[in-house]
């Protein structure tokens, strides 16, 4: 009997260590998302110092995997080509951040990356710094690497476009650089639709998980200087889009913001800010809950 009792505390312990041990693994990867760094709350935080966002350099454009285990951007040295850097989350360490080259030397500039929620590939721009002719580009995700770059075949690519993006259901936001306009379409292929977002101005959006809200940056005069500020359109009942919403001073500074972005958890808005010393850019990123307060009531 006593020998019965002592394998059944045993058993139990085992369990319980077995469950304990299994809740350490999991709160450690949550933690580890995002570089291990502490969540921001409404008031934006400069994003990895040291690590993503490099003194001495331009990042922007950034881009996680829809479980967050991946992360894609774009950056640039002054004097230098834009190129893309990843790094991946595997045994609860990222890897060493490292340049991508997607198109192996057949363009000289990527940038701007975006990690599909809904297929396994990543979409980015990509053009030859000579030319500057930028086009949609995308590469097969694989389990260690992608496949061969292939530039996308739609009327989407018939003009100078850039930042794509898209959000759970599907369909793909971008901007025509040379019509410096928004434009949608519903999937990607020789005879796709391209629809006219209908905002009244914004480019390089980004598009919610949800499909909910846009943000976008624009230039606008309006406010003391001329520089780029970051709006959140918000869907509508009938489908439309509601005015634009400036962002408060929490978010707009005195310096530019651009090229926003939304975690794939909808969680944080990533985005640019110009604030480095010789007008370079770094990564900031605030918590989603600044797009909620701004949401107009039902």
């Amino acid at each position: 009997m006593k020998y019965s009792v002592l394998l059944l505390v045993l058993f139990l312990n085992t369990c319980k260590s077995e469950k304990s041990n299994t809740k350490e693994v999991q709160v450690s990867t949550e933690e580890n998302f995002y570089f291990g760094q502490k969540p921001p709350g409404l008031i934006p935080e400069l994003f990895a110092p040291n690590l993503v966002s490099m003194s001495g350099r331009h990042e922007f454009g950034i881009s996680f995997s829809a479980d967050l285990k991946e992360v894609y951007f774009s950056a640039v040295i002054v004097g230098q080509k834009v190129a893309i850097y990843y790094s991946k989350l595997k045994d609860n360490k990222w890897s060493p951040i490292q340049r991508a080259d997607f198109t192996k030397g057949e363009k000289d500039t990527e940038m701007k990356p975006f990690v599909s929620l809904k297929e396994n590939k990543i979409y980015f721009t990509a053009y030859n710094a000579e030319t500057r002719s930028p086009k949609i580009w995308y590469v097969t995700r694989t389990k260690d690497s992608w496949s061969k770059a292939k530039r996308i075949e739609s009327p989407i690519n018939d003009d100078k476009v850039f930042c794509l993006n898209q959000g759970r259901t599907g369909g793909f936001y971008y901007t025509n650089h040379a019509k410096h306009k928004m434009f949608y379409v519903t999937d990607i292929n020789p005879k796709s639709e391209i629809e006219d977002l209908n905002i009244e101005f914004g480019t390089q959006g980004c598009i919610s998980p949800s499909q909910d809200y846009l943000v976008v940056n624009a230039r606008k005069k309006e406010y003391e200087q001329y520089k780029n500020d970051l709006y959140v359109y918000f869907k509508m009942k009938d489908g439309q889009w509601s005015k634009p919403v400036r962002f408060g001073e929490e978010i707009n500074s005195s310096f530019s913001e651009t090229v926003p972005s939304i975690t794939p958890d909808g969680k944080y808005m990533f985005f640019s800010r110009y604030n480095e010393e010789g007008g370079l850019s770094n990564f900031y990123w605030v918590s989603t809950e600044v797009i909620e307060k701004l949401r107009p009531n039902p």
